[in-house]
């Protein structure tokens, strides 16, 4: 009986670990993330951002991982048409690169100014730049900020 019982629990462990297993891959389907910062308006360090997108992408493989740039704060400038690396940014998003932009930063500016920045295409958007971060790092999201 003890024996049976020890298959059996084998058993369901296989099947709804193996099945657990199976989600998780699913939703994780690639072999790394990760969440790039960008609050500054320093255009060098906006390069240096994008640079080490692009340079984790060629090393890993667009395949093999999920690159998000947040930008929040005095960073925004980088997502918006206005912004010296407004090309490159369109380019990046074709490359599967997500860019985030902070809806609180875009509230502030459109109060301040009279009118929202006009964000390049294929940017989206988020509440909360520095909450988009902290979401991404408890999804296993590896942290950069140049």
């Amino acid at each position: 009986m003890r024996s049976l019982l020890s298959k059996v629990a084998v058993g369901l462990v296989f099947v709804f670990g193996g099945g657990l297993w199976a989600a998780s891959a699913v939703a994780d389907d690639v072999a790394h993330k990760v969440v790039i910062q960008v609050s500054t308006d320093d255009e060098r360090t906006q390069k240096i951002a994008l640079n080490n997108a692009v340079n984790i992408q060629k090393s890993l493989g667009v395949d093999e991982v999920k690159i998000e740039i947040v930008a929040y704060g005095p960073g925004l400038g980088l997502m918006t048409t206005a912004g010296k690396q407004s090309q490159r940014v369109a380019d990046l998003v074709l490359q599967d690169i997500t860019f985030s932009a902070c809806n609180n930063t875009i509230k502030k500016i459109t109060k301040k100014k009279g009118a929202a920045p006009k964000l390049v295409e294929g940017v989206g958007i988020v509440d909360s730049g520095a909450v988009r971060i902290i979401e991404l790092q408890q999804q296993g999201y590896a942290y950069i900020r140049p």
